[in-house]
C-alpha cells in the first residue's frame, strides 16, 4: 500500500442500460457507480488489491450501511468525475464519502457515505483492523466539515451556492 493522495479521483460516463426512462442515473446506480470508483481508486492510488486481499488472506470490507444525497441528475452519456475519501476509522470500520460532480465539478450530483465493515471471511465476523491498515488509514484520512450526513451535504449545498 502506498498513501501519496487523501483525495481521489476518476471520471465516468453515464450508459444506457443504467438510466430510468427519463435518460437520468437510476437511483440504485449512483450507489454502483460510486463504490465501484472507490474500489478502483484504491487499487490505482494506494495499490490496495481489495479483491487479492480476499482471495489471498481471507479479508475484506463489507458494506454496513449506505447514505446518499441526490442532488442532481446524472445524464445519458454524461462524463462524471468522482471523487473519494476516507473520513474515519476505528479498530473495525472505515466511513468513506464518495461525490459525484459533473465533468467540471461544479454541479454536485450526489454525495454517498459508506460504513465499510472489517471481516474475516473464513470466519465470516468482523475483525480487528492490522497495525499496518491502521498506520496506513491514519496517513489518508481526511476528515472534512459537518459532523453527520446531513450536515455535511448541507455544507457542501452552502458552498456550492456562494
Amino acid at each position: 500500500m502506498k498513501a501519496t493522495k487523501k483525495v481521489l479521483e476518476s471520471k465516468a460516463k453515464v450508459r444506457f442500460p443504467d438510466c430510468d426512462p427519463f435518460n437520468h442515473l437510476n437511483n440504485s446506480k449512483y450507489i454502483d457507480y460510486m463504490i465501484n470508483a472507490r474500489e478502483d481508486h484504491l487499487l490505482e492510488d494506494y495499490e490496495l488489491d481489495v479483491h487479492r486481499l480476499a482471495l489471498k488472506e481471507g479479508i475484506s470490507w463489507v458494506v454496513g450501511q449506505n447514505q446518499v444525497a441526490y442532488l442532481s441528475s446524472a445524464n445519458l452519456m454524461e462524463t462524471v468525475t468522482l471523487e473519494s475519501r476516507l473520513l474515519r476509522y476505528d479498530e473495525k470500520s472505515l466511513l468513506a464519502e464518495v461525490l459525484m460532480w459533473n465533468e467540471e465539478k461544479t454541479i454536485l450530483k450526489a454525495v454517498l457515505w459508506t460504513k465499510y465493515v472489517h471481516v474475516d471471511l473464513r470466519q465470516q465476523k468482523s475483525r480487528a483492523h492490522s497495525e499496518e491498515f491502521m498506520d496506513f488509514f491514519a496517513k489518508v484520512v481526511c476528515p472534512v466539515e459537518g459532523d453527520d450526513f446531513e450536515s455535511r451535504v448541507k455544507v457542501l449545498r452552502a458552498s456550492l451556492v456562494s
